[in-house]
């Protein structure tokens, strides 16, 4: 914890981030951190999704955030509803013992929860410039305090079109708050904003390539929930020496993961935020060296472990963001060794799957689930290397006693057969594995395909839609990302939008009996001929 210690963080805040098992700062905090902590300027940081930003600012936000003076101290602005969670979450789990409260604001959540929230006073608000703007306008929100403004993901907001909400969410900030922008690229809008809001910036740049690695072999696997753990048992038995991290979303499936490898013999323990400090030691360092070849763990617990030869990684619960699937891969393929990140996804989950290699330009294959023989004639070949190996390398005097005495009343061959079937009957009992349904043979998708497709929607200015107001809309009600929602035009009455494929075909099932108020929402693909008729029905 050395090096944590040298950018200048207290005894407090260092006892919270040895607890979440960091062991050394990103690149990027250890540029950030000194700076905010001993000056007061505006700071624009160049850094990849998934190089530790969050920690960057929030362990600031922790360290000099007065705990007693009342108003909004801090606000975060991010592109998406499911950012904003992360980095509340992420925040939070660094406070320790301090009272600081801090809550995420988002569209898709009621607003009168968030008013009530806001009402009882907040420190730290992570939110979405949409509803942000909302809680403003109803003079819910006041930044006329407010120290700190951190825009997340800046460029991701440019590309979203939430610039404008963003100039418009400034102007409510005071003279004497310091602004922060982190942002993957600088592209000349968000350079223009810089300059038009912060006078005077500190520029900081992380080295790039730190999303992914070409030593981490991507792939991922179709399959049903209830068949997960049997895949997972499969992918471990299948690798001649398995030595990996198995990523669950929560600490009750962590829990629930980890029983079940540790009841069928798999040498594996949990990890996760409600495990003791003293156990998390002893687990982790079972883990390094090796007596443990299985760790399964939430995103929190996991962040900070410096092993360097973790040959899998493994997405039992798929990532909800992009920034948390870098983070996890980044576990494998270290210190020029070769890597294997394996991703469960389930039917419903392959619209953020989609999305999340899109964020990160990860190359990710499909793979199908080994087979029970092929798992079984691995284990055989492995036994037999094993035993080659004892007979030329190891003094196996000590046995010949025991030996002569067997094969003085036995056939040679029963007798192997029989040490074989004492020592590995249950390793080579095809009845440990369970049947898992091929269900994904019948439907052949592709991650990589680029085609797209023109849907016609009968919503338009007459509801009040802006491109901005129905991409979030359709992100709310189908759950498909804004930013896959593309060349999107708003009429009187009705508008039209382009997608993938794949998002065509969610959005096309989720509004099928879909009501808007009171009325039915039609969507269907574009045709020319439908459009005036829909367009005088509305009129």
């Amino acid at each position: 914890m050395e090096k944590f210690k040298n950018l200048g963080l207290s005894d407090l805040t260092i006892k919270a981030i040895q607890q979440k098992g960091f062991e050394e700062p990103t690149e990027i905090q250890e540029l950030t951190i000194p700076l905010l902590l001993q000056h007061d300027k505006n700071i624009i940081a160049q850094a990849q999704t998934g190089t530790g930003k969050t920690a960057a600012f929030g362990l600031v936000f922790i360290e000099k955030l007065a705990q007693k003076q009342p108003g909004t101290k801090a606000l975060v602005l991010t592109p998406t509803r499911e950012l904003a969670v992360q980095v509340a979450e992420e925040i939070n789990s660094f406070k320790g013992n301090k009272s600081l409260k801090i809550i995420p604001i988002y569209g898709g959540q009621s607003i009168q929860l968030q008013l009530k929230r806001l009402k009882r006073g907040v420190d730290v608000v992570v939110g979405t410039p949409g509803r942000l703007l909302d809680l403003i306008n109803q003079n819910a929100l006041d930044l006329s305090n407010v120290e700190y403004v951190v825009l997340d993901e800046a460029d991701e907001m440019l590309n979203m079109g939430f610039i404008e909400d963003v100039e418009e969410i400034l102007k409510y900030t005071n003279d004497f708050r310091q602004l922060l922008l982190f942002s993957a690229t600088m592209p000349k809008r968000i350079m223009n904003l810089a300059q038009k809001y912060m006078g005077q910036y500190t520029l900081l740049q992380a080295k790039k390539g730190q999303v992914t690695t070409h030593l981490v072999d991507q792939i991922y696997f179709e399959v049903r929930q209830s068949d997960k753990f049997e895949a997972l048992c499969r992918i471990v038995d299948i690798e001649n020496q398995f030595y990996g991290i198995v990523f669950c979303r929560t600490k009750v499936t962590v829990d629930e993961v980890a029983k079940k490898l540790i009841d069928r013999g798999y040498s594996a323990e949990a990890l996760h935020g409600d495990i003791p400090q003293n156990q998390r030691e002893r687990i982790l360092d079972g883990f390094k060296t090796k007596r443990l070849s299985v760790l399964v763990a939430t995103d929190v617990a996991a962040r900070g472990i410096d092993v360097q030869n973790v040959s899998h990684v493994i997405n039992f619960s798929l990532p909800q963001d992009p920034e948390s699937y870098v983070h996890r891969i980044g576990r494998t393929g270290r210190a020029g060794n070769e890597g294997t990140a394996v991703t469960f996804v389930t039917p419903d989950e392959y619209n953020r799957l989609y999305f999340i290699q899109k964020k990160t330009k990860s190359q990710l294959r499909k793979e199908l689930i080994p087979e029970i023989d092929d798992i079984i004639s691995m284990k055989k070949e492995k036994i037999m290397a094993d035993i080659q190996e004892i007979i030329v390398n190891e003094d196996l005097s000590d046995y010949s006693e025991l030996t002569d005495a067997l094969l003085m009343h036995n056939d040679a061959e029963k007798v192997l057969a029989a040490l074989i079937k004492h020592a590995f009957a249950h390793e080579l009992n095809v009845d440990n594995y369970s049947k898992i349904k091929n269900f994904y043979q019948d439907r052949d998708f592709n991650l990589n395909t680029n085609s797209k497709t023109r849907l016609f929607i009968t919503m338009g200015k007459l509801d009040k839609m802006t491109r901005k107001k129905l991409a979030l809309f359709i992100e709310e009600k189908a759950g498909v990302p804004q930013n896959l929602v593309r060349n999107i035009e708003v009429f009187e009455s009705y508008s039209f939008i382009t997608v993938p494929f794949q998002e065509a075909e969610i959005i096309l099932e989720v509004f099928k009996r879909f009501k808007y108020k009171k009325r039915s929402l039609i969507v269907e693909k574009a045709e020319k001929g439908k459009i005036k008729k829909r367009n005088k029905r509305r009129k």
